[in-house]
């Protein structure tokens, strides 16, 4: 996926379109993550569509829930989609930062082989 070890550092303009394309990978899994919670609040919980995704908003940025849940399902529901938020929020951030971490790794292990050549 990325340029192997013993290859150069990628060019400015390949890290950049490789930066955007694991952005919009990134994007696309928050947003499916979104849409489950809007649907899981406004189906069980019955809130309205701007409620749902105001909760499923603030739960997957961290934040917490902003109204009382009416049922036990809706309490169960949103307890699991909390769980699953947290694990979308560390996934998304491993695939945006993938990129930069290898680029960064990789540019290290180029100063290495040039200071073992001499």
């Amino acid at each position: 996926m990325f340029e192997p070890r013993q290859t150069s550092l990628a060019p400015l303009p390949v890290f950049a379109w490789r930066m955007a394309k694991f952005l919009g990978f990134a994007m696309l899994l928050a947003l499916v993550a979104l849409a489950i919670g809007i649907l899981g609040y406004h189906y069980i919980a019955q809130m309205s569509w701007v409620d749902s995704l105001l909760n499923a908003s603030m739960i997957l940025a961290g934040m917490g829930p902003m109204g009382d849940l009416p049922s036990d399902a809706a309490k169960v529901f949103a307890s699991a989609y909390a769980l699953f938020s947290g694990l979308v929020f560390i996934s998304v951030m491993g695939i945006v930062l993938a990129p930069a971490a290898h680029r960064a790794l990789h540019l290290f292990h180029l100063e290495d082989d040039d200071s073992n050549s001499s």
